[in-house]
Order: C-alpha cells, then sequence, then structure tokens
C-alpha cells in the first residue's frame, strides 16, 4: 500500500481470484481477500459511516467479507418468494442444535428449551429480566464487552467486575471471592460469561467452565453465557459449550449466527435455557420473539444449515492474518505487546509500553488516521490497551499497522 495520508487504495484488483489460505476447505476462497478497498468503502454500516473516509476502520465486529453464498440464496429466495411476515417455530433451533452436534459433539439442545431473540444482547437483557430483579448484582470478568458494563447498568442492576487474570484467563480465585463477597447482599446473583472472550478471544476450557458451574453452586449464582463467537475458534482449539457441562443445568447460554458469518443487519439470535432453568422460559414476553426479524432468522438458519465450508475458509484466513498482526507488530511496534489466541477475530492489543496514555485508540486515531475500540471502555484492565479488528484482508491490516506507527509521541 502507498505511504499516503489519504485512504488506503483497493488491496485487490475488481475479478481477482482470492488466494485459498492454508487448512480451508478445497476449491473455496478466503472471505478476507474477496472485495476491495472500494467495495467496501461503498457499504453504509457503522463501520463505515462512523468515521471520516480517510479513517481505516478496524474496530466495530463487523467483516471485511462477502455474504456466504447459502445465506445469500436463503434471504433471495425468501424475498422472491414475499416471505417478510412474522417469525414463527423452531427452525432457527433446530439448525443451530445440528450445528452444535456436527462441531461441537454437543446434543444438548432441545428446542422447546429456546426462544427467538432480536439479537444476543436483547436476549442477555431479557433473561436477566427472567431471573433476576433491577436490584441485583451482575459479575463480568472484566476486560469485557462494553454492553456488559453500559447496557446492564442501564437496567438499574450493579455491575461487579471479576478482572481476568494477567494471562486473560478466567481467574477462579479471584471469581471465588467476588461469588463470596456479593452473595452477602441477599437478592440473586447472575454470572455475565462471555465464552470466547471479548476482546482477548480467550477460549475457556472445559475444567475452567466446570469451575465456574461449581462456584456458582456453591453460591447460588445464576450463569449467563454470551455465547456468539462460539463458532470463531481454530480448528485446533477445543470449544466447549457452557450447558454442556454437568452442573450448568440451571444456566443459560444466548447466541446467533452474526459474528461468524457477519449477519448483524440481519438480526436474529436464539436464547437456549439449560434443563433446571426451562420453567423460566415463560417469563420472557412473547413480543421478544415478535420483534425478530422472519429474515433474520432465515438467514441465520442458513448460515448454521450450509454455512460451514464458507465458515472454515474464514477461520483459515483468520489464522493467517493473526499470524501476520504478530509479525507486523513485531517488526513496525514492538512496543505493542499483541497474544494471538484462538477465539474471535478480534486482537487485544497491550500499549502501555508505547507512551500512549490510557486511551491508545484517541492517538491512533488523531495521527495514524485508523480507528480502533478504546480499552478503558471494557472496564478494568482496559487502560493503555485497544481492541482491533483482524477481520480484513491482509493488505488493509499491514496498512493499518503502517499508520499506527504515525501514532508514536
Amino acid at each position: 500500500m502507498t505511504s499516503s495520508d489519504g485512504p488506503a487504495p483497493a488491496p485487490d484488483a475488481p475479478g481477482e481470484r482470492a488466494p485459498v489460505p492454508a487448512g480451508a476447505p478445497p476449491g473455496i476462497a478466503n472471505p478476507l481477500r474477496q472485495l476491495t478497498l472500494a467495495e467496501l468503502r461503498r457499504r453504509t454500516s457503522e463501520k463505515w459511516r462512523a468515521h471520516p473516509p480517510d479513517v481505516l476502520p478496524l474496530f466495530v465486529a463487523e467483516m471485511d467479507v462477502p455474504l456466504p453464498d447459502a445465506v445469500a440464496r436463503a434471504v433471495t429466495e425468501a424475498l422472491a418468494l414475499g416471505d417478510t411476515g412474522y417469525t414463527r417455530g423452531s427452525a432457527y433451533a433446530e439448525a443451530y442444535a445440528a450445528f452444535a452436534r456436527r462441531r461441537w459433539g454437543w446434543d444438548g439442545v432441545a428446542a422447546e428449551r429456546t426462544t427467538v431473540v432480536p439479537d444476543v444482547m436483547t436476549g442477555v437483557l431479557t433473561v436477566l429480566a427472567a431471573i433476576s430483579a433491577p436490584r441485583d448484582t451482575v459479575v463480568v470478568n472484566s476486560p469485557v464487552y462494553t454492553p456488559f458494563h453500559d447496557y446492564v447498568r442501564h437496567t438499574g442492576r450493579t455491575v461487579v467486575e471479576a478482572p481476568l487474570g494477567e494471562d486473560h484467563r478466567l481467574d477462579l480465585d479471584v471469581l471465588a471471592d467476588c461469588y463470596r463477597r456479593v452473595a452477602t447482599r441477599g437478592g440473586t446473583t447472575v454470572h455475565l460469561l462471555c465464552n470466547p472472550h471479548n476482546p482477548t478471544g480467550t477460549v475457556h476450557t472445559a475444567a475452567e467452565l466446570s469451575a465456574v458451574a461449581e462456584l456458582a453452586a456453591r453460591w447460588g449464582v445464576r450463569v449467563v453465557v454470551d455465547e456468539i463467537h462460539a463458532p470463531v475458534v481454530d480448528p485446533g482449539t477445543v470449544f466447549t459449550p457452557y450447558l454442556s457441562l454437568p452442573g450448568a443445568e440451571t444456566g443459560w447460554a444466548v447466541l446467533s449466527a452474526s459474528k461468524a458469518w457477519n449477519l448483524a443487519g440481519l438480526r436474529a439470535g436464539l436464547a437456549v435455557a439449560g434443563p433446571g432453568a426451562a420453567a423460566e422460559l415463560p417469563r420472557i414476553p412473547e413480543w421478544i420473539a415478535a420483534a425478530t426479524s422472519h429474515i433474520g432468522v432465515i438467514a441465520h438458519r442458513a448460515a448454521f444449515t450450509a454455512g460451514e465450508p464458507w465458515l472454515d475458509a474464514l477461520l483459515a484466513g483468520l489464522a493467517e492474518n493473526r499470524r501476520l498482526l504478530a509479525a507486523l507488530l513485531a517488526e513496525h511496534l514492538p512496543e505493542v505487546r499483541y497474544r494471538p489466541a484462538p477465539g474471535t477475530y478480534l486482537a487485544w492489543l497491550d500499549c502501555r509500553a508505547a507512551g500512549l496514555g490510557d486511551d491508545p485508540a484517541a492517538a491512533f486515531l488523531e495521527r495514524g488516521r485508523v480507528a480502533l475500540n478504546s480499552g478503558p471502555a471494557f472496564g478494568t484492565g482496559g487502560a493503555g490497551h485497544v481492541r482491533l479488528n483482524l477481520a480484513t484482508s491482509p493488505e488493509v491490516l499491514t496498512e493499518a499497522v503502517r499508520r499506527m506507527v504515525r501514532a508514536r509521541p
């Protein structure tokens, strides 16, 4: 890419065949190499409209990929048929259940213990309302997805942090102490868990999640798990659905296909109750399901049903991008620490040694014209950090690091 201060040029010429990344299904091109920057800038979503056109956006969780063919066909057929009414039925749950069985060997999703929801955070807040009161406490593992702080506080609930360890993993001693302290307040305590973890990309192990379930049972804590990034896990890493574990029967999971197949604008999600929480399903108002997009459900069902080959190609491309980002930072910004993690397509960068203050994202935006997420917004452990979305082409990622270099004091 050029070294001009203006918008980066298109990384690929139109019509150029995208390379097939290592580990991808045979014949399936890397989705991250199929769109030019000029094509992407025609999009009108948040990623491409939140900042001026000279800014390279690597912040919000949108991927620079085309719509998977299976999803495009399903949506196009629905539109041609005029199938644009209200959503109904268990098709979403059945598609996810089959995906979980194929992908993770988990046969525990029962359609009668699910409900569709407009999106994951709406689903999380709906479940919180069903199992706790506004005066109650919600435990989060900071640094964590910013709505876990902001959205939950807007419900009147108190957010208490049980920070991750320096290794970005759950600190079970800290969590146990947090449960113990919060239990003295009375009421219902909910642990809002992110699996895989956003922003660090940590994929919690079965042993860690089992320990959470054991601690939660000991202290009477309810566990609600956001598993929206569950499909975005390196093939060499085992993902464990929280509800698949013994002891997690009273938990809830909320998920969707939106992150793995870039469907945030086709809104739909699924809330799954554990066997011990099924009696709470009727507490979820009917208007929640009614507010879910029928076209969104069709799109997400298609992704879970027929989108795995595309997903595998994406995961191979993301693995290449993690290696590329680590190499670029080591060469050009060695003071920025990055530990590649196997989950999500988000990179958590430690910039504390770069002399950019508590909010390096401000400097990267002002001096480098690259937009990243501000670390302090993720809670304790976020100061001096940024979150970078690496679900883009290698060329754009290279240009982003080149621009970041300009932010040095």
